[in-house]
């Protein structure tokens, strides 16, 4: 089980854009990176490939390591560690480990 999923609230701790949240769009094939809506943007220059579309210098979202993220817990409202715990019925749940409240 991933401790970090699509549309989680994430903080960032690391890198050019620390302490800035974001909403995660994306988990990269490895598992190993997320794409941040509104983090890490780098510029990239963009041809015209149809009549109608226009090119130019836009801005996009690179991935960022899941290591360098912390999840924001909805209860508490802080970036706060995850846990894993098994439910009686066989289920695994994420737990955040400083209010023990479920996700």
């Amino acid at each position: 089980m991933q401790k970090i999923k699509k549309n989680d609230k994430v903080r960032l701790v690391k890198g050019k854009d620390k302490g800035k949240e974001g909403r995660v769009i994306s988990i990269v094939k490895s598992g190993q990176a997320a794409i941040i809506e509104g983090l890490n943007l780098s510029k990239k220059h963009k041809r015209q490939s149809r009549q109608d579309q226009k090119g130019g210098i836009i801005s996009i979202e690179m991935p960022v390591s899941i290591a360098n993220l912390m999840v924001v817990c909805k209860h508490c409202s802080k970036p706060a560690r995850l846990g894993i715990i098994t439910l009686k019925d066989g289920t695994k749940s994420r737990i955040c480990k400083s209010c023990k409240e479920a996700f």
